[in-house]
């Protein structure tokens, strides 16, 4: 069904269709394949989407954390979430990534992705030369590893952005280095950010998120925000009606972490009351124990990293 729907697509915005003879496989009006590639990898995201959601646009709750719930957790959590935050490399403040070849399992699960890769933090920069070439590097080990886990081409990489406020020359020289890098690699770009207004000495409100998309000249960048704040957040609140990425306040974010494990007092202080006491967030009447940060989408798989069939 869903190569019929591709093709009727196709045709119907005027694109070139997918011929067969015998075993080769061309384009008709003379048209390589390499260049729909793209195209054709955005359409079949566009119909998995649909499929998640019964052929009705639909805001889907993920959830991200550290380190890996366990195979036997996924079943369960599956219950809540339609897609899982996917370390590439160490997760922030940790030696080792227990993510590592579990992808296969959380497919077989039924999750979409959200691939993240734990970028550099400003002092490890030290000038916008050696900014570029670590951005342009780690692009090369993020991509390396997605392949090696086996995302597909296109697959969206998060840069874990860490550091809010406004991008400073080196930070900017790294992550735009590392968005070109990721592209080069057959790889879309996404940055993880702050989408919280950040107040300068000089009594300037910067957001990281538009900071970031201002200064990216033609880039195509994916955003997936943090704003945790109480309001526009609801706390830690598993709904069915989960809110927009929109209304995190960063209108063009594709995805918004909404709520994080522990809860950031300064923060989050309007909304104690839905987390733990503990201040962490867990799922009501799912895994006992295990805390997770809450994420919303319209995709059920952010990245696209679901294998193509």
């Amino acid at each position: 069904m869903r190569t019929l729907l591709s093709i009727a697509l196709l045709v119907l915005l005027g694109a070139p269709v997918w011929s067969q003879t015998n075993t080769s496989i061309g384009l008709k009006n003379g048209v390589h394949s390499a260049d729909l590639r793209e195209s054709l990898g955005a359409l079949d995201d566009s119909l998995r989407g649909l499929e998640f959601a019964g052929a009705t646009p639909s805001l889907y709750l993920g959830f991200d954390r550290n380190e890996y719930p366990g195979d036997q957790n996924l079943k369960q959590l599956r219950n809540s979430f339609s897609y899982a935050g996917y370390w590439l490399n160490n997760p922030p403040g940790s030696n080792s990534n227990s993510w590592a070849g579990k992808r296969g399992k959380l497919e077989a699960a039924g999750f979409g992705y959200l691939v993240l890769f734990n970028g550099r933090l400003f002092r490890e920069l030290r000038s916008v030369e050696r900014a570029a070439e670590l951005g342009r590097s780690d692009a090369k080990a993020a991509a390396r590893s997605a392949g090696d886990e086996g995302f597909p081409a296109q697959t969206i990489l998060f840069l874990d952005q860490e550091e809010g406020g406004r991008m400073l020359p080196e930070q900017r020289a790294y992550l735009f280095g590392w968005v070109d890098g990721v592209r080069q690699s057959g790889f879309r770009a996404g940055v993880y950010c702050s989408g919280i207004a950040a107040l300068e000495k000089s009594g300037e409100s910067v957001v990281t998120a538009e900071d970031i998309r201002q200064n990216s000249g033609s880039r195509e960048i994916t955003y997936w925000v943090t704003n945790d704040a109480c309001p526009p957040s609801p706390g830690c609140s598993v709904s069915r009606h989960p809110p927009s990425a929109a209304d995190s306040g960063v209108t063009f974010a594709d995805v918004w972490q909404f709520a994080q494990s522990p809860r950031r007092k300064d923060v989050a202080g309007g909304c104690a009351n839905t987390y733990a006491a503990d201040g962490n967030c867990y799922v009501p009447g799912a895994v006992s124990g295990l805390h997770v940060d809450l994420n919303t989408s319209t995709s059920a798989d952010p990245s696209h990293g679901r294998r193509r069939e």
